[in-house]
């Protein structure tokens, strides 16, 4: 179980998509989960991710400015992964 940053519920960590901060302040979508750095769970829902956006949660968990571009590539690979959960269900 993994905590959703966004919405403070815990979760399997397979409900979760992995958001990781490494050494030189990248910010990155980890889809293993294994990739090294800080790293923080949103949970696989286009809201969560939208809401994520809009309050620019990942500059106050990681103390960094995140670019724009970057939320948008995360609602975008969120809402990838939850039509994929639906269509495929639990793999």
């Amino acid at each position: 179980m993994r905590k959703d940053i966004v919405t403070g519920e815990m979760f399997p960590k397979k409900q979760l998509v992995r958001i990781v901060k490494d050494k030189e302040d990248n910010i990155s979508i980890d889809p293993t989960g294994k990739a090294n750095g800080r790293g923080a769970y949103i949970g696989l829902d286009v809201e969560i991710a939208k809401t994520a956006a809009k309050k620019r949660t990942f500059d106050k968990v990681f103390g960094i400015k995140v670019a724009d571009a970057f939320y948008d590539e995360l609602v975008a690979y969120v809402d990838h992964q939850q039509a994929r959960k639906e269509l495929f269900g639990d793999e």
